[in-house]
């Protein structure tokens, strides 16, 4: 049996713990061991979760441990993935039981396909990703690693995300349409065009937005 370990123990990390009892193999594969944070107070007050067993930075992954993340920004995620491999850690892909993956999908270990999302025919997600509730990725996309694409966001056939790139809630990428490594999307945005690498767009039709 397998022993996951969720990074981040704040509102995500509790969102990802009950993901996590509900994906396929939790029980017969894999159970839940507790959380890491920087912050190991970050549950106190809270009652049904496991323990904060250490911060992320001086935990020392043993044999049986597997880890997932609930970190939302896609650059500390990364990091924190990263030094968690370098140590020899291993990530656990969670699919939700009740998402739907057609034909020849691809996921990534570590991502998180959580409920009620589709995963369309012959489309590929990277490692470590986060798809959360509602949203759809459609036939033939290739999503990069280390993305986020939150609730009911939508991924229209042959969409192709690089790297690191966050689409925000009830976003729309059409048809065909690319979009760069560490590009960001508004929530509320239908994108019809292609997104350059590292900057934000938003809007209908999304546009290019300077903070």
């Amino acid at each position: 049996m397998k022993h996951l370990i969720i990074i981040g123990g704040g509102g995500m990390g509790k969102e990802i713990f009950y993901t996590a009892k509900h994906s396929i193999g939790y029980g017969t594969e894999f159970d839940i061991k507790g959380f890491l944070d920087d912050n190991v107070h970050s549950l106190d007050g809270f009652t049904g979760y496991p323990p904060v067993l250490n911060t992320i930075h001086d935990y020392q992954p043993e044999p049986y441990d597997v880890f997932t993340c609930s970190i939302g920004d896609v650059h500390t995620k990364r990091k924190l993935c990263e030094l968690i491999k370098s140590k020899g850690g291993r990530f656990q892909t969670l699919i939700h039981k009740e998402a739907q993956l057609r034909e020849n999908a691809t996921i990534g270990k570590g991502t998180i396909i959580d409920c009620y999302a589709g995963i369309g025919s012959d489309a590929v997600v990277g490692e470590n990703c986060l798809i959360q509730m509602y949203s759809g990725i459609a036939h033939d996309c290739k999503v990069g690693d280390y993305c986020r694409i939150d609730v009911r966001a939508q991924l229209v056939g042959g969409v192709q995300l690089g790297n690191n790139v966050t689409i925000h809630t009830n976003s729309i990428i059409s048809h065909g349409v690319t979009i760069g490594d560490n590009a960001k999307v508004g929530a509320l945005s239908f994108v019809i065009r292609k997104v350059k690498p590292g900057i934000t767009v938003q809007g209908n039709p999304a546009k290019r937005i300077e903070y």
